[in-house]
């Protein structure tokens, strides 16, 4: 990736860095006492999510380095796919600042067509990996906890939802998404002009993009279940922080709570998909997902609160990695 370009993510990052900073409602007072409170876990933590981001890097890096092209570095993938996080995570909507960073940053190892097919192929697995983690928590809650009808119809919809997105993306794998995504939006108003004009001058690439996508399904299943695998595995391990959180105020915290807890305050946070970070949403919705699970909704927004601290160390360290350049770069 040019220098320029590189500079521009960068200076975006720090912007809305500094307008997410300015947006807290929490006073520094406030969220210096619930550092002091975390004690050594909030460090503890932030050491947790760099294995955490290792083994999304794991997942990326196996779809990335086939036998057909050259392979890439681990060290460029996990760097990229931090700085890449960070960029979702500060972008509104999402996906909109990361993917293309990790394109542009991509292509002189692969190429721009394989750049893209991996990204679109590690962006699915990512957002198909949500799915099945959700309804992973619908099987644990119902093993675990007593099911009223409220509950059941709120469990049974969601369940629904996740296994029917769940058979729409196997079948975007087999047979390819993205110029089946394109279609779909060409009915959409406002949008169907751009993805029209954009399929038009880019058929052969889309196809091509499409054809890898569904190779990986077809040909290297050991490649497709080990990312999906690791994916899952990245989420359910993210639940020790809930876990270590909320055991400095409670001992009556489980594993299978802290689970349950990441799995549906996910869930919630990411209907606010539009805002960047999901400013409140995510704290609101650990909080009261830990008061249906019968925990004070007091001890989720702390953890909700301790949660975002560390997201910020890693917007932090993300934000300077995307200066960091790699060995193709120019």
């Amino acid at each position: 990736m040019k220098a320029n370009y590189r500079n521009l993510f960068f200076l975006v990052g720090i912007a809305l860095l500094v307008v997410m900073l300015f947006s807290l409602d929490m006073s520094w007072r406030e969220i210096w006492a619930n550092v002091c409170h975390a004690g050594y876990w909030l460090p503890f933590n932030i050491v947790l999510w760099a294995g955490i981001y290792l083994m999304n890097a794991a997942s990326w890096y196996v779809i990335i380095n086939d036998k057909e092209h050259a392979r890439v570095p681990f060290g460029e993938v996990y760097r990229l796919t931090i700085s890449g996080y960070v960029l979702n995570y500060v972008t509104p909507l999402g996906l909109l600042g990361g993917e293309p960073y990790r394109v542009m940053e991509l292509s002189p190892y692969v190429g721009r067509s394989k750049a893209a097919s991996s990204v679109i192929l590690y962006s699915m697995m990512h957002v198909f990996s949500h799915f099945w983690f959700w309804l992973l928590g619908v099987v644990l809650f119902l093993i675990v906890y007593p099911l009223d009808w409220g509950m059941g119809i709120l469990l049974g919809t969601i369940a629904l939802v996740c296994l029917l997105v769940i058979y729409f993306f196997m079948k975007g794998y087999r047979k390819g998404l993205v110029v089946k995504t394109l279609r779909v939006l060409s009915y959409i108003p406002y949008v169907n002009r751009w993805s029209e004009r954009f399929y038009e001058r880019h058929a052969e690439a889309l196809h091509r993009v499409d054809a890898q996508i569904a190779a990986l399904h077809a040909q290297h299943k050991r490649t497709f279940y080990l990312s999906l695998g690791l994916e899952l595995l990245a989420r359910v391990i993210s639940s020790l922080e809930i876990y270590v959180l909320m055991r400095i105020l409670t001992p009556d915290v489980t594993v299978v709570d802290s689970i349950l807890i990441m799995a549906f305050s996910s869930l919630f946070s990411n209907l606010m998909f539009f805002m960047p970070m999901q400013i409140g949403a995510r704290e609101g919705s650990i909080a009261l997902v830990s008061e249906r699970l019968h925990l004070t909704a007091g001890y989720g927004l702390f953890t909700g609160i301790l949660c975002r601290l560390r997201e910020l160390c890693w917007i932090v360290i993300g934000l300077i990695l995307i200066k960091v350049k790699g060995h193709k770069h120019e």
